[in-house]
């Protein structure tokens, strides 16, 4: 009791002033009060006790009632001398668990982001009182600091995984990405490059010690007088290091931006393919036609048809309408992912004829079988080129050929010539709106195009005529009716 003045002050009264929870008597703030809350489990009738939901709120994150550990309402003695099933609460939501056969241990219980957790802390005769309580404490710290403690314990437990070396992580990568790529021979020739340029300096290095050094060396013997290959193989580097760090294997990206800065810039080249001059094409179609062997007459329907040489290649018999006079290649054979129908003219048929002879026309039968009736490889054609007519030219530039011809040589619309090629609109509202595929114009081209390679010189208005007397359901388009080839060969 104190005094203020003449008039005594009550404990109450001096509780209220100091108290910032001024709202009980000082025996209610002398102590924790408890509510029992009746709730049966099956190994136990044994009530669950939890803080007064009147007490004061303690100091917590995310975590409900495990605010800093306070004096707690067991003590060492007092737990070792418990023997009721049950669990027993030291504050703060540590409890001491017994089982009906007597065996003790600690369990956190806390509410975390709205949901009830149990966290077990150990064995009663393994952890002490004190420890549980420091467990307990730094299970918190965790929770408020954004830490998952059950998480970081499963992690810590699981193994760490074996770090693969490069050689092992390029082969891994390429085996799962290869399903997504077209092209048969940039598969091959994706790991073929990294076996030549990568593998002798850093194949058997583990990929998570593999840093910008080690690359830029190997990169610098090849930069310059490689420099395609170069890019590709640095490319094709970094590919299997990121890889290599989504998979886990490394803390950090591949470093080839900073690989790039050490390296020399490289001179520019043309990247388009060497092109004949269209004036040209028909004395090499010609000599072409000297001799019918399967490389020959391959070359020969490329140029006909203007196509790539993988369609080619890869063509077979299912394809082929030869009634309707179409070659359609579908989409999983065509660099759009589209399909594409290809018109067939004479001098293309007649080719076709020829192999049908000489090797039926089962729908899965390669139109140009090479060795086991299996498709052509992609150098056969590159090698009737080299023997008859130099490295001047590419297989691919006949693509350009064609293309010069038609915007030199006739008054064709570039979007027929485009489509003929099988080229993409590159506008996309103009692509959205576009249904149409100029198919009917572009027979009339291609059959142009025929003449004009064989050394025809044919008015278009003849090759309409005759197109019209194959199938009179066909029509040529009006805008092709003037288009005449200005030149023969």
């Amino acid at each position: 009791m104190g005094s203020t003045g003449d008039k005594p002050v009550s404990d109450e009264t001096r509780w209220r002033r100091r108290s910032p929870y001024n709202s009980r008597p000082p025996k209610a703030a002398a102590r924790r009060r408890l509510v029992v809350l009746t709730r049966f489990y099956p190994t136990t009738r044994s009530p669950l006790t939890v803080d007064d939901p009147t007490d004061p709120p303690h100091k917590v994150g995310t975590i409900v009632g495990t605010g800093e550990m306070a004096t707690g309402k067991l003590t060492a003695l007092k737990a070792k001398a418990l023997k009721e099933p049950g669990r027993h609460s030291d504050g703060n939501g540590l409890v001491l668990y017994i089982k009906e056969n007597g065996s003790k241990s600690w369990v956190l219980r806390s509410q975390v982001d709205g949901k009830r957790r149990d966290f077990g802390l150990g064995s009663f005769n393994d952890v002490s009182l004190a420890d549980a309580r420091e467990k307990a404490d730094e299970l918190r710290r965790q929770y408020r600091s954004g830490t998952d403690p059950v998480a970081a314990k499963r992690a810590a437990k699981a193994p760490a995984p074996t770090v693969p070396t490069f050689r092992e992580a390029a082969e891994q990568a390429h085996k799962e990405h290869k399903g997504g790529w077209k092209n048969e021979k940039h598969k091959a020739q994706w790991i073929s490059s990294l076996q030549a340029y990568a593998y002798p300096t850093i194949g058997d290095m583990p990929v998570d010690q593999i840093e910008g050094p080690a690359i830029r060396d190997l990169l610098a013997e090849i930069w310059l007088s490689k420099p395609e290959t170069a890019s590709r193989v640095k490319q094709r580097i970094g590919a299997t290091l990121d890889w290599a760090y989504a998979k886990g294997y490394r803390k950090s990206e591949a470093p080839m931006r900073s690989v790039t800065k050490g390296l020399p810039r490289q001179p520019k080249k043309d990247n388009h393919f060497a092109a004949l001059p269209y004036d040209q094409a028909p004395a090499m179609m010609a000599k072409l036609a000297e001799t019918d062997t399967v490389g020959r007459q391959a070359l020969r329907f490329l140029i006909l048809t203007a196509a790539r040489s993988g369609e080619v290649r890869g063509a077979c018999w299912r394809e082929i309408d030869l009634d309707q006079q179409l070659w359609t290649i579908p989409g999983d054979r065509m660099k759009a992912g589209k399909m594409h129908i290809v018109p067939l003219r004479p001098a293309a048929i007649a080719i076709l004829e020829k192999l049908k002879a000489a090797y039926g026309d089962n729908p899965d039968q390669p139109l140009f079988p090479g060795k086991a009736n299996k498709p052509l490889s992609d150098m056969t054609l590159t090698k009737v080129l080299r023997d008859g007519f130099g490295d001047e030219i590419t297989v691919h530039g006949f693509r350009s050929t064609f293309r010069d011809w038609a915007a030199e040589q006739t008054d064709v619309a570039g979007d027929v010539v485009e489509a003929a090629l099988a080229h993409t609109v590159q506008n996309r509202v103009e692509a959205a709106y576009r249904r149409t595929n100029y198919l009917e114009k572009r027979r009339v081209l291609m059959s142009m195009w025929g003449s004009f390679l064989l050394g025809e010189n044919e008015a278009t208005e003849e090759v309409v005529a005759t197109d019209n007397a194959d199938n009179t359901s066909r029509s040529a388009a009006p805008d092709l009716a003037h288009g005449v080839a200005r030149s023969a060969a």
